[in-house]
């Protein structure tokens, strides 16, 4: 007689106690490209004040006098790089920005750095002895170069963050008002009014493509540093320097 004794789990139980594989994890620390939350938003705030505060380090601490034939404040412009690209570079990390967008950033951030060094040292230079050289190389080598790799850093910050959900609250707009609003004074102040006002066109069409998210930052940003710069070249027919107006 055949034996009717069989598994008493039957081959259904049997296949439901057997292990199965871990459900991949769908966190953002565990799958590439995964949404990161707002990570990145402490270290856009952090970078709009950075970049407020060094970019205006020779006029906010001219009080602070010299040492020696060097001001104060141009040995303290030597933390400008490290306060506006690290804070950059941390957002683009925890916005997971692709490699595309790392070579952008890489790119700028060589060329801002070249530039601000440039510019520091020949303004400093220009400070005790100045000239046609150190004029050149501050005003327009060290100037382009500087507000040129910032402009790329922008870029790739818009790339990596510009579809990311909206922030809430007042305190974006206002640190972007900020940051618009130094881009502006920079521009007019260094001989780069006329490229800042083709960027700044850019960057508000971009914030406007992207105002439902993240990006309407860039116009909050730039339509305001655009406007400015207008009007300012409307109303002194050109694009002088506050310094030669007396403002600074």
């Amino acid at each position: 007689m055949a034996r009717t004794d069989q598994d008493p789990t039957g081959p259904d139980q049997a296949g439901a106690a057997a292990p199965r594989p871990a459900a991949p994890d769908t966190t953002a620390a565990g799958v590439t490209g995964a949404a990161p939350g707002t990570r990145h938003l402490p270290w856009l705030a952090a970078l709009a004040i950075a970049y407020a505060l060094t970019h205006h380090v020779g006029v906010g601490l001219a009080w602070l006098g010299s040492i020696g034939e060097t001001r104060w404040a141009d040995w303290i412009d030597l933390i400008t790089s490290y306060a506006v690209l690290l804070p950059a570079a941390a957002a683009l990390r925890a916005g997971r920005a692709g490699p595309r967008t790392w070579t952008l950033y890489l790119a700028g951030a060589i060329t801002y750095v070249e530039g601000h060094g440039i510019h520091l040292a020949a303004n400093s230079v220009g400070n005790v002895a100045p000239s046609d050289i150190a004029h050149l190389w501050d005003e327009y080598a060290g100037h382009y170069l500087w507000y040129g790799g910032l402009t790329l850093v922008f870029v790739a910050l818009a790339a990596a963050l510009a579809t990311r959900p909206a922030p809430t609250g007042p305190w974006p707009a206002v640190l972007a008002l900020l940051t618009g609003l130094t881009f502006t004074t920079n521009a007019l102040e260094g001989q780069f009014a006329v490229p800042a006002l083709l960027l700044s066109a850019a960057f508000t069409a971009w914030g406007w493509t992207t105002r439902r998210h993240l990006g309407r930052l860039l116009a909050i940003a730039f339509a305001p540093a655009l406007l400015m710069l207008i009007a300012y070249g409307i109303w002194h027919q050109g694009f002088p320097e506050p310094t030669e107006l007396g403002w600074i």
